[in-house]
C-alpha cells in the first residue's frame, strides 16, 4: 500500500496545480483577506489559514478515495501531505503571478466552454443552469466568484502546458507499439520536472513569507 502512496506521491505536484483551485474553493465561500490570518504571502498575495485548512481536508478526501478509506495517519506523515498542500498552494500562487506577468489570460468564451462541460452541472448529459446555480448557492458561493476562481484554473492549466510544450523526445527508438506507454510515462514525469523546475527558479526571485507554526 505504501508503495502505491508513493506513487501517487510523486505525481502529487502535478495533481495538485490541476485541481486544487477546484479543492479549495468548493464550501468556502469568499473569504475576507484582509482581516483573515495568513498562512503565507507571496509577494502582495496572502494564502489565508482558511484556505489551507479547507484544502488540506480535501488532500486528505483524494488519498483516502485513491486508497479506499485505508488512507492512515502514518501514511499522512510519510508522504509529508501538511507541507505538500502548503507547498502546492504557494506554487500555484508563484505561477498565477508570471502568467499575469507575461500576459496568459482565459477568454470569456473558454471560461463559457469549461462551465458548460463540467460533469458537476449537467443533466441527462446537457448543462443545466438550474443545477449549477443550485450547486453554487449550496458551495455558499455566488456566479462570480465562482467563475473568478474557474478562470484561475484555467490560466493554470495554461501554464502547464506551455512549460510541458518545452519538453519532447524524439520517436527514436520509440515506434515499438510496446513502448508507448513507457514513452508517455517518460514525458509525463519529464514535464513535470520542468514545472516544479520553473516555478522553483520563478520563487528564488518573489519575496515569500510563511508562517510555518501555523501547521506544525
Amino acid at each position: 500500500m505504501l508503495k502505491a502512496m508513493r506513487k501517487h506521491a510523486k505525481f502529487f505536484y502535478v495533481l495538485f496545480f490541476i485541481v486544487i483551485l477546484s479543492f479549495i474553493f468548493w464550501g468556502v465561500g469568499t473569504v475576507d483577506k484582509s482581516t483573515a490570518v495568513p498562512i503565507a504571502e507571496v509577494g502582495k498575495e496572502k494564502i489565508t489559514l482558511e484556505e489551507y485548512w479547507t484544502a488540506y481536508d480535501r488532500a486528505r478526501e483524494f488519498y483516502r478515495n485513491i486508497t479506499k478509506g485505508t488512507f492512515t495517519e502514518e501514511m499522512e506523515k510519510q508522504l509529508n501531505l501538511k507541507q505538500k498542500v502548503l507547498d502546492s498552494l504557494i506554487d500555484e500562487m508563484v505561477l498565477m503571478a508570471e502568467a499575469k506577468k507575461i500576459g496568459i489570460q482565459v477568454s470569456d468564451a473558454e471560461l463559457e466552454e469549461a462551465i458548460v462541460n463540467d460533469p458537476a452541472f449537467l443533466r441527462d448529459g446537457k448543462f443545466s443552469k438550474d443545477v449549477y446555480l443550485r450547486t453554487l448557492q449550496l458551495s455558499r458561493m455566488t456566479p462570480e466568484y465562482f467563475e473568478s476562481m474557474k478562470r484561475k484554473e484555467l490560466i493554470l492549466s495554461k501554464m502547464h502546458r506551455l512549460i510541458g510544450e518545452s519538453i519532447d523526445l524524439t520517436d527514436e527508438g520509440m515506434k515499438d507499439p510496446a513502448l508507448a506507454n513507457a514513452r508517455q510515462a517518460l514525458l509525463s514525469q519529464m514535464r513535470e520536472q520542468a514545472v516544479k523546475s520553473y516555478v522553483e527558479g520563478l520563487k528564488k526571485q518573489m519575496k515569500i513569507k510563511v508562517n510555518q507554526q501555523l501547521i506544525s
